[in-house]
């Protein structure tokens, strides 16, 4: 397995550094791979700029920071002005189709999905909307196991929102299957 360096980015109260946690705790703890997970934000905390980098490898990692990722999710407006210049070449770069419009030229595959749009049909709720973008990451990418990161999941979230989480998780992985690489 090559080397995979992703940037997760949005705005705080999304969720966008939890999901990347429970990713990289899912390649690390269940899947015995090596990863980095750093995070930045704004001042504003909750509706602030959000980053968190992610690098998952089966070889040891000696720098932890993203420069430029293989992978970038943004889930804002001003997260893809702000990040998506900073795609590799041939890199995929997945946005939600509510929270932002691609109008930028990047050298990577833009997949616009409306995760967002179907947490709320399906679920009614957008707490779980981070899940569902996680999930159309590994219906893209498969990065890691989807069993790997419900494992990390339920050692993260309370008992009573497990459930909520699976549906969101297997909901982002539907979204994102066509577009498997």
């Amino acid at each position: 397995m090559r080397r995979t360096r992703l940037v997760f980015s949005g705005s705080g109260g999304q969720g966008v550094i939890t999901a990347a946690i429970i990713l990289a705790e899912a390649a690390v703890i269940h899947e015995g791979m090596n990863a980095t997970q750093s995070q930045s934000y704004g001042a504003a905390a909750r509706g602030g700029a959000t980053r968190s980098d992610v690098i998952i490898s089966e070889r040891e990692i000696d720098f932890p920071v993203v420069t430029q990722p293989n992978i970038l999710v943004c889930l804002t407006q001003q997260a893809y002005s702000s990040f998506a210049p900073e795609i590799r070449p041939g890199g995929t770069l997945l946005t939600d189709e509510k929270f932002v419009e691609t109008t930028r030229k990047v050298d990577a595959r833009q997949i616009e999905l409306p995760m967002y749009q179907s947490v709320m049909d399906t679920i009614g709720k957008p707490i779980v909307f981070n899940i569902c973008v996680l999930g159309a990451l590994l219906g893209i990418t498969g990065v890691v196991e989807s069993e790997s990161v419900m494992k990390a999941i339920e050692e993260r979230v309370p008992r009573d929102f497990v459930e909520m989480n699976k549906e969101a998780l297997n909901i982002g992985i539907e979204l994102g299957r066509p577009y498997n690489l």
